[in-house]
């Protein structure tokens, strides 16, 4: 079975057709820069453009940088402050005319990972986070995702959240060693392990290519591996995500 998945970040929007029994893109990446500034009426564009580009008529899913609920987005995060209470759901079918499954991307790629990468088989509560512009973060507990753990939102000392000390873009601006950096990150883990005990932490998204540089600056109090799926995991996850939408039109 084949489904569109659409992942969209704080800097691209990127689309691809994957095949959801093997968890692999069947297509290349077609990716677009996220508008400024990132409100709603410019994005539903760019998610029409990526849907036509592959001259898609079948269902989307969709991963947006924000907590989701029923489609329906309550937070800005790295976007603009019109997503706040925005049915994306909605707001993306009605411009394309396609049936649409947005989830939080973190989420998105936190099953691509326990579905065909690193997770899959994986009991107990495990954490997905992805590093790069924020920290996202999934939660899974024996396979099964709980939606929306935003625990890069934490509060920390002095910073508003803890994402803006130990985030890879935080690393990039300020031009930090990995040692320091990989610190930063390691209080980061200690401070979920202290709140959330996990079984496992599975470290994914662009930060996570760097893992063998940081790697030895983290206690691994908790056991850390690093993901498989990658940069493609978004796209994966949400088309992953929107399978049952498919199932119910092909029924």
């Amino acid at each position: 079975m084949e489904i569109l998945g659409i992942d969209i970040g704080a800097s691209g929007m990127k689309g691809a057709i994957v095949d959801i029994e093997k968890g692999v893109l069947m297509t290349e990446r077609f990716r677009i820069e996220t508008p400024r500034p990132a409100t709603p009426e410019a994005m539903k564009a760019v998610i029409k453009e990526i849907v036509d580009h592959f001259s898609w008529k079948g269902p989307v899913g969709c991963g947006l940088p924000t907590v989701v609920k029923n489609g329906v987005a309550i937070t800005k995060s790295n976007l603009h402050k019109k997503w706040v209470n925005e049915n994306a759901q909605a707001l993306f079918e009605k411009e394309t005319g396609l049936p649409f499954i947005v989830i939080n991307d973190a989420d998105a790629a936190g099953i691509a990972e326990m579905n065909f990468g690193a997770g899959k088989g994986k009991k107990g509560f495990v954490l997905t986070i992805t590093i790069g512009t924020g920290l996202g973060s999934g939660a899974f507990y024996n396979g099964e995702l709980l939606p929306n753990f935003e625990l890069g939102q934490m509060y920390y000392k002095k910073h508003k959240n803890i994402e803006n000390y130990a985030a890879n873009s935080v690393r990039k601006l300020k031009n930090l060693s990995f040692k320091k950096w990989g610190k930063r990150f390691n209080k980061f883990l200690n401070h979920v392990d202290l709140i959330l005990c996990p079984d496992l932490f599975i470290l994914g998204g662009g930060g996570s290519k760097y893992f063998d540089e940081f790697e030895k600056y983290l206690d691994k109090k908790v056991p850390t591996i690093k993901a498989e799926t990658l940069n493609e995991a978004g796209i994966i996850g949400a088309a992953y995500a929107a399978r049952k939408l498919a199932a119910k039109k092909e029924n």
